[in-house]
């Protein structure tokens, strides 16, 4: 663990086993970077392929930019917050399968930030090479018990019961 850093569990509200990182290796006004070495008690871990299959690299980078925003939290005096990513643009990988034993590093660079919104460009590398690149777009609401939860029918029947204005009727 880097000692320059808090451990990654005190920067995400995740529990285990969903930390998937490992730690902070440097972290800027704008940019962050995470390590995670693939062991064979990563919760993602294929034993017959002995591998993460390489779409786990989204999470990796989304906690990536959670861990950006502990950071913030915690200079501000704040505990981390929950955070959402609402969508992912160009993911690419370059293997199918993150293999036992591999260190990656996980590169977030804040493109948009404003607020509860943020657009991160992210970047895996294995050996300073890069492996994996993609845009995400997280949100992270100043009020979480604001956001809505339960099923989505649940959602419906409760906007059914508001009622109309005509202003946002094709968003409902």
């Amino acid at each position: 663990m880097n000692a320059a850093f808090p451990p990654i569990a005190a920067l995400l509200p995740h529990a285990p086993p969903m930390l998937l990182l490992d730690e902070v290796l440097d972290h800027g006004t704008d940019t962050i970077t995470t390590a995670v070495t693939i062991r064979c008690d990563h919760p993602f871990f294929d034993t017959v392929a002995a591998s993460v299959p390489c779409h786990v690299g989204i999470e990796l980078m989304a906690q990536t930019c959670g861990a950006y925003a502990g950071l913030r939290a915690q200079s501000e005096g704040r505990p981390p917050s929950l955070g959402f990513l609402l969508g992912t643009r160009k993911y690419s990988c370059t293997v199918r399968r993150f293999g036992i034993g591999d260190r990656m590093e996980v590169r977030a660079t804040v493109v948009y930030l404003d607020g509860e919104m943020g657009v991160f460009d992210c970047r895996i590398c294995i050996k300073a090479v890069e492996i994996a690149s993609a845009q995400l777009t997280v949100y992270q609401p100043a009020d979480v018990t604001a956001v809505p939860t339960g099923p989505v029918g649940k959602l419906q029947s409760q906007a059914e019961n508001q009622p109309r204005t005509g202003e946002h009727d094709a968003f409902i």
